[in-house]
């Protein structure tokens, strides 16, 4: 048996209750049909079939008034108030002002992709838009697609290599494109002497995996080459990683990016991958149907006159 919601409804046209609302605050079937864009005949037609259907007169004329009845004096403080919330639930957003909003935007982050992108965001933002908000939510997965298409995030951001294919309804900006190094310590690995293959597969390994993945993307080009490498620490975050590496002997395979500016807070060396392996893309993706376009499209051309402004 199939249970329908609000069954007291199913037969009711809903636009009905305008009619009875318009009439309960005006006393009157003129002016209430004046509100309403009605002949009088119309309106007094839908009150009609408003009584029929709930099997009450709700008004009665005393001279030049039309008083309500109990029933419809009982209805009415319902009614108006259900029709006024609807109302302010369905009315167009105000137009996006960045000057003077309070909109919080919500991105999907790792600590990466948070700081390839936010510091120069931020420093941008408050220039422009100074009440704009963010918040950062960790990132579970690659592309945090059904967060974007369930509304729970605006903007994703992630890494794409060539061989990604593009999502469906997903619309992609590149951030940056990046190279690969390694980082080691002087102590363990010359500064002035590159780390080639044989030294790179002997070693053991930090590797950063942000969505707990057992096999990251070095390790699949590696294994095209017939090559493994040996790890022996994985960890979610790249941030505490550098200070790890500036005192063991373990290697790890980083974006240049962070590399070069991790390297202000720890010593390290930073040496060429010693294999060949395609370039990454640091993406910001968004969903078409997100209901905030206004505010999004506004966004996305702030990232995109910063990804075009000079380094």
């Amino acid at each position: 048996m199939v249970n329908f919601m609000h069954p007291n409804l199913r037969n009711l046209d809903l636009n009905l209750l305008l009619v009875f609302d318009a009439v309960w605050r005006h006393q009157s079937v003129a002016r209430a049909a004046e509100e309403l864009a009605l002949s009088n005949s119309a309106l007094s037609h839908a009150l009609s079939r408003l009584r029929r259907h709930l099997g009450d007169e709700l008004f009665y004329r005393v001279g030049h008034e039309m008083q309500p009845t109990l029933f419809a004096t009982a209805l009415a403080e319902s009614v108006n108030n259900s029709l006024s919330q609807l109302n302010q639930s369905v009315q167009k957003r105000p137009r996006f002002d960045p000057a003077t909003s309070q909109h919080e935007f919500t991105f999907a982050v790792t600590d990466f992709t948070t700081f390839s992108l936010f510091p120069a965001l931020m420093a941008k933002v408050q220039q422009l838009a100074p009440w704009i908000r963010f918040q950062l939510i960790h990132s579970e997965q690659k592309v945090a697609l059904h967060e974007l298409m369930a509304g729970r995030v605006d903007f994703a951001l992630g890494f794409s290599e060539t061989h990604d294919r593009r999502l469906p309804d997903i619309d992609e900006m590149d951030w940056m494109e990046d190279e690969y190094v390694v980082i080691a310590s002087p102590r363990f690995f010359p500064a002035d002497r590159p780390v080639d293959l044989a030294q790179y597969i002997a070693a053991r390994h930090l590797v950063v995996t942000p969505w707990n993945e057992e096999t990251g993307y070095i390790d699949s080009e590696l294994a095209l080459l017939g090559l493994e490498r040996h790890i022996a620490l994985r960890m979610p975050s790249v941030l505490g990683a550098p200070f790890i590496i500036a005192q063991s002997p373990l290697l790890m395979t980083i974006p240049r990016y962070a590399a070069e500016r991790l390297q202000h807070s720890v010593e390290y060396a930073i040496h060429p991958l010693p294999f060949a392996i395609p370039r990454y893309t640091v993406k910001i993706y968004s969903w078409q149907k997100n209901s905030q376009r206004d505010a999004c499209r506004w966004l996305l051309e702030l990232l995109r006159g910063l990804k075009n402004q000079p380094a």
